[in-house]
């Protein structure tokens, strides 16, 4: 699967931002989809996750209750809409795709990824 993700950027802490992953060459309802970040310094960490069907979302307790993990299978596109950005959201987004159909919370569960997109949240 090819993923692009895009829509990052340069926000102030409390706005929100949504980020794009495109996929394409391979049918994308048929793969759970993943969100992750990395910050400087630090490892890749799940953000939010959601089965092939848009079902099962997870998400990090960091960000239960700001972000929202969708997609459309119509349009072959995941979203990730973040509200109530935090200074600490600041990061590397990437999307990846499943190796099922489920919602996973664990790098391993994935074996495509996109390039990222930043995420800069000034405070």
């Amino acid at each position: 699967v090819q993923l692009q993700a895009s829509g990052g950027g340069l926000v102030q802490a409390g706005d929100s931002l949504t980020l794009s992953c495109a996929a394409s060459g391979r049918t994308f309802s048929n793969f759970g989809l993943g969100w992750f970040r990395q910050a400087p310094g630090k490892e890749r960490d799940v953000v939010a996750a959601i089965s092939a069907s848009g079902g099962n979302p997870y998400y990090a307790d960091s960000v239960k209750g700001r972000f929202t993990i969708s997609r459309d299978n119509a349009k072959n596109t995941g979203y990730l809409q973040m509200h109530s950005l935090k200074p600490e959201d600041t990061a590397v987004y990437y999307c990846a795709s499943a190796i099922g159909s489920g919602s996973y919370a664990a790098a391993p569960w994935y074996n495509d990824w996109g390039q990222g997109t930043l995420v800069t949240v000034s405070s």
